[in-house]
């Protein structure tokens, strides 16, 4: 009926509804019932952040998505606030973006490093991290490391005055980047270097405006494009191994949430990531549909 012919009934009716409906949402956006998960805003966060959600909504919980949040500094204040429960983290940028520390190498190490940290300053968890390592690396195409017979990072710091690189900005300055190299390799001198936006590193190298590129361990695009990503023979570039970072209080709440999470880290490969990254960022496909395929193909989730 036309809105002007309402009841006085009807109306109040709806009213109703309006208000319960904003109560709920409310209460949901404040409940110490629901767990709220939070990501980073990249693929891969995202990805892992909705694999999270669906493994602890088919252990019963209540789960509100708070993903796709921005940086590191976001999320972590996100989560001392507790406006968040939990988000994917990487130890080598906890040991560095967060703890100010200086790069280290051996994965352990690294691990108990920042969950002993976390504990202690912040009331924080890690839980077992994944054997997948997002760590800064270079690539080349399959044709340039052939033609140059360029495979590992000694390689690379010798035939830099014959090569073209392509950075992302910060790069170029990190402890962990250029500067680090050159310490722990000696040359990279590059011929030039030019630096690129990162959702255009790899055209640039595919195009061959570059000779060798900035590259993340699971970027999706390594497997897909078959690049060969250089061994670091001297061990330099720090671990970045992911794992679920959560709040005590959230631990306590929910007894099996550790459990839970913990039981998918070991598929978490780098071949793996690799994979599904790229169905995402070559293929287009959604990452919650991405994450539930990859959850029933390893047994986390019943089959559809």
């Amino acid at each position: 009926m036309p809105d002007e012919l309402m009841s006085r009934a009807q109306a109040l009716s709806k009213l109703a509804g309006v208000a319960s409906m904003a109560f709920v949402a409310s209460c949901s956006r404040g409940s110490s019932s629901a767990l709220k998960i939070g990501s980073k805003n990249f693929t891969e966060e995202l990805l892992l952040g909705e694999m999270y959600a669906q493994l602890l909504e088919r252990r019963g919980y209540a789960v509100e998505r708070r993903l796709n949040l921005g940086g590191t500094q976001i999320a972590m204040a996100s989560l001392l606030r507790g406006d968040i429960d939990l988000y994917p983290e990487y130890t080598g940028t906890a040991l560095l973006t967060q703890l100010h520390e200086p790069p280290a190498h051996d994965r352990a190490a690294v691990y108990q490093t920042v969950k002993k940290a976390y504990r202690s300053r912040y009331q924080l968890t890690w839980l077992a991290p994944a054997p997948m390592n997002d760590t800064q690396a270079l690539a080349a195409t399959a044709d340039t490391s052939q033609r140059l017979k360029l495979r590992s990072l000694s390689d690379c710091a010798r035939l830099a005055p014959q090569l073209r690189l392509g950075a992302v900005p910060e790069f170029t300055d990190r402890p962990d980047g250029l500067p680090g190299l050159r310490r722990a390799y000696g040359g990279f001198r590059f011929k030039s270097i030019q630096l690129i936006d990162i959702g255009l590193k790899y055209r640039a190298l595919l195009n061959g405006n570059v000779d060798v590129v900035v590259a993340f361990g699971t970027d999706g695009q390594i497997d897909a494009h078959k690049l060969v990503v250089l061994d670091d023979d001297k061990h330099f570039f720090p671990p970045y191994q992911v794992a679920p970072v959560v709040r005590d209080d959230a631990l306590a709440r929910f007894p099996a949430l550790a459990a839970t999470l913990d039981r998918l880290a070991p598929r978490l490969t780098d071949s793996a990531m690799r994979r599904l990254n790229w169905l995402v960022d070559g293929q287009h496909e959604e990452p919650a549909d991405v994450a539930q395929r990859f959850l029933r193909q390893a047994s986390l989730l019943p089959a559809a």
